[in-house]
């Protein structure tokens, strides 16, 4: 059998790639995308009627920022049997009600096209206030994915506000301690199994199963095809059409590693923004690597603003803002 028909026995497998023809070849059951992934997706020419009829259609240059994820969600949402997870603006993660009301107008925006809230998860950077938003959100029907998930106290309080779906991330971890351990890292003691991205989602998996959560885990940003087999048995792994096609061409066998029955139950009080803010504090790579990712996507977010700008200067106009 290939590993991905294997993996997808147990695990839920979602494309992460704004690339719709990826998406059309893979036919997965869900899938990703963020403000880096449509950024590349935007520069491509096939796609560019997706942003031209944003750019025709918005009155601002934030409302053609939003539509473009929209549309990109929606040709994507033809491929998909399940779900797209779109992007709220990163430049907007420490602030609850913006992130709500940004939200709210995203759906809105699928609803115009006819495309039901439970078929779109909402992704909000997992700052404190990202997850006040999300609890709000998800008391009002809209479902959200917690992103640049990189500590356990990140996911205990997404747990705790009912969000939909995490994404802890892997690659991003591992290479952190790679770039940290410099040249005492030694590659073939950090794979698998003890690949410290691994780690930490076996950590928050244990961790949220055992606290009986019904939040969902995905498992993300992988450089390898060896830390996605080591996570085989998560909820969901949201992997690219690259690894995908790796695990398509192997036959090695491989057992799942993580089994919400072999998890030991947990009894935990919910963390007060006091205890979580110190938290993070004492986890280095976790606060290093949150800010960094919501520093990449704002600036992945301007540069496709920078393009919708160009288009409706090509026009011979200018939005206000």
């Amino acid at each position: 059998m290939k590993q991905v028909d294997k993996l997808s026995s147990f695990t839920t497998i979602v494309a992460d790639t704004g690339d719709i023809a990826s998406i059309a070849k893979i036919q997965p059951q869900d899938a990703t995308t963020n403000p880096s992934l449509i950024l590349k997706a935007a520069n491509v020419a096939d796609y560019q009627p997706l942003l031209n009829e944003a750019a025709l259609s918005a009155e601002s240059l934030e409302d053609a920022a939003d539509r473009v994820l929209v549309n990109f969600g929606s040709e994507i949402l033809k491929h998909v049997k399940g779900r797209v997870s779109t992007e709220v603006d990163a430049s907007l993660s420490f602030d609850t009600e913006k992130t709500v009301a940004k939200a709210r107008r995203i759906i809105a925006l699928y609803q115009e096209k006819g495309i039901g809230r439970g078929r779109v998860l909402i992704k909000i950077a997992a700052t404190w206030e990202g997850v006040q938003a999300a609890k709000v959100l998800e008391e009002e029907g809209i479902h959200c994915n917690l992103t640049l998930i990189f500590s356990a106290a990140q996911a205990e309080i997404a747990a705790n506000a009912k969000a939909t779906l995490i994404s802890p991330f892997v690659g991003r971890i591992y290479d952190w301690y790679k770039k940290k351990a410099g040249e005492s890292w030694v590659e073939s003691e950090n794979r698998g199994v003890n690949d410290p991205g691994v780690k930490s989602v076996t950590n928050i998996f244990h961790l949220l199963k055992g606290m009986g959560s019904e939040t969902q885990i995905m498992g993300a940003s992988f450089r390898n095809k060896d830390q996605i087999i080591a996570l085989a048995g998560c909820d969901l792994l949201t992997i690219s059409p690259a690894l995908i096609q790796e695990l398509s061409e192997s036959e090695e066998a491989f057992e799942p590693q993580l089994d919400k029955a072999k998890v030991q139950p947990l009894c935990r009080k919910p963390m007060t923004e006091s205890q979580w803010r110190l938290a993070m504090c004492e986890d280095e790579m976790a606060s290093f690597k949150l800010d960094e990712g919501i520093r990449a996507f704002m600036k992945d977010t301007m540069k496709l603003k920078e393009i919708l700008r160009s288009l409706e200067a090509a026009r011979g106009k200018a939005w206000a803002n």
